[in-house]
């Protein structure tokens, strides 16, 4: 059984920083693609960031580029997503996704809140 779990999550102030970790265990091989998403209050969830195991260009969604970064450890299938110069309209749950032939798979999301 594949367990995806996030990590990181919490309070930061407008400007600050935070970086979310999502690990992957179980039987899981071959992924293809691991990503962030979120989801606010009233919103749908949508596509933050994404990483691909072929070598493609990650993917960012526009109102977090230049601020967050996505980067993994293949090794230990692991996701990490450095959000910078946070703001309020960050404010989320987010979770991760992991793909491969079988999945994707789903964590239960963290807690991303941004305020002063």
């Amino acid at each position: 059984q594949v367990q995806v779990v996030e990590s990181g999550g919490g309070l930061a102030q407008p400007g600050g920083s935070l970086r979310l970790s999502c690990s992957a265990s179980g039987r899981i091989s071959s992924i293809y693609e691991m990503g962030w998403y979120r989801q606010a209050p009233g919103n749908q969830r949508e596509l933050v960031a994404t990483i691909f195991s072929d070598g493609s260009p990650a993917f960012y969604v526009d109102s977090v580029k230049g601020r967050f970064t996505i980067s993994r450890d293949s090794a230990n299938n692991t996701v990490f997503l450095q959000m910078n110069s946070l703001k309020p309209e960050d404010t989320a749950v987010y979770y991760c996704k992991i793909c491969n032939s079988i999945g994707p798979y789903w964590g239960r999301g963290t807690q991303v809140t941004v305020s002063s």
